[in-house]
């Protein structure tokens, strides 16, 4: 999937895109106040700085091409990791050995200079755990080049709709551990950058997965600085991917954090379906997977529809209830009704703390010596199953 507006829709299948820049994107300066009211765009840009950081300069790496061009081995095919309407991705090995990822810019694609340098501007002033690493970059001329860290377990795409013969599947443990990863990048950009940033482009493409499927946000060329003060949003051109974009960004170009709240729904129904935001091969009423989620949503007796059928019923029912309730949250249509990200990070943070047994482990609990008669109480058995259950019925009634 490139870039394309998001009334528009994409079949393509490339595992990392690039997306036009608007022209009210972030600027290089560091004075400035962002001005948005409610109906009119931005004009001035402040340079978003990290919580806490008293520093507001580009740290990055500069790069010759003939750098990047030995550490690719001249962009020999074989060092390349994928490609998209931006260019192409390598792997390469600079002069201290440190292994990178370099993004060549097509001069002739969709990665303007503006796209350019809000990458640079971002990945060079924002740094957390859960964004990836920016090392360096390349001006030379009209080559564009980008050095991040290299992230070797690929993306969370690769992981749920690109799965090679042999590879294996994601388990229910890891699923949640990704989603809150991710969900902890999105709220630094969104509670700790000052003023926030609004991602705009967050899909499974862009989470890419460090050793131990540590997940990162990647690909910042979307990013706009969000609403300050008094503002509500800001207005701006519709940009992003189809099936990720918030409908109310989609109608009337007003970019909100609520924005980037539902994105990050989509993604979190992929990681519990393992199915895609747009699927085009599967039947009309199924392509659009927030369209075919929601009339589930509304009955717990379906709840398990929605499950990822690779994961072959190895996942908690509570927890798989939980996360749904999150997601469906999250895609609600009213911005309003969204959860703030933080509230998203403290469930999900949650959900992945709890770690769910396989069958083997059951199996093994199984084993166990059995509970002394005397300490049975079947009574209180049946009325605190009861209760159990009525908890779920009162979560899934929130859901309707």
């Amino acid at each position: 999937m490139g870039w394309i507006p998001c009334s528009g829709i994409s079949d393509s299948k490339k595992k990392k895109k690039k997306k036009h820049p608007d022209h009210n994107q972030i600027r290089p300066s560091s004075a400035g106040s962002q001005k948005s009211t409610s109906g009119s765009s931005s004009t001035g840009r402040e340079v978003p700085q990290s919580g806490g950081s008293d520093h507001n300069h580009i740290a990055a790496q500069t790069f010759s091409f003939r750098d990047l061009a030995t550490a690719t081995r001249n962009f020999r095919a074989d060092c390349l990791l994928g490609e998209g309407g931006f260019g192409r991705v390598y792997k390469g090995c600079l002069e201290n050995n440190k292994v990178v990822a370099i993004k060549q810019l097509d001069r002739n694609g969709l990665q303007g200079n503006r796209e350019f340098l809000v990458e640079v501007l971002m990945l060079s002033l924002l740094h957390h755990p859960n964004l990836v690493n920016l090392i360096g970059y390349c001006a030379d001329g009209d080559q564009r080049l980008l050095v991040y860290e290299y992230m070797p377990l690929g993306s969370l795409e690769d992981h749920l709709h690109d799965i090679s013969l042999g590879q294996k599947q994601l388990d229910w443990n890891t699923r949640m551990k990704i989603a809150a990863g991710a969900a902890k990048g999105l709220e630094y950009l969104h509670d700790r950058a000052s003023p926030p940033v609004i991602y705009r482009d967050l899909k499974c493409s862009n989470i890419l997965l460090d050793e131990g499927y540590h997940p990162k946000l990647s690909d910042f060329g979307l990013a706009k600085l969000g609403p300050v003060g008094d503002n509500t949003h800001v207005s701006t051109r519709v940009m992003g991917t189809y099936g990720y974009c918030a409908p109310e960004y989609a109608m009337t170009g007003q970019l909100t954090l609520k924005s980037d709240v539902y994105s990050f729904g989509v993604v979190l129904l992929e990681i519990i379906s393992g199915r895609k935001a747009i699927d085009n091969s599967k039947s009309a009423g199924e392509q659009n997977l927030v369209a075919w989620a929601r009339p589930l949503f509304r009955d717990r007796k379906k709840f398990m529809q929605i499950a990822d059928p690779t994961l072959q019923g190895q996942y908690p029912t509570r927890g798989l209830y939980q996360a749904l309730a999150i997601a469906a949250m999250c895609v609600q249509e009213q911005p309003n009704l969204r959860p703030v990200i933080a509230d998203v990070v403290t469930a999900l943070s949650y959900l992945a703390s709890q770690k769910y047994e396989t069958d083997q482990a059951a199996h093994k609990a199984q084993l166990a010596p059995c509970t002394p008669p005397r300490a049975k109480r079947d009574g209180n058995n049946k009325k605190l199953n009861g209760v159990g259950h009525g908890s779920d019925r009162e979560r899934t009634k929130k859901l309707s």
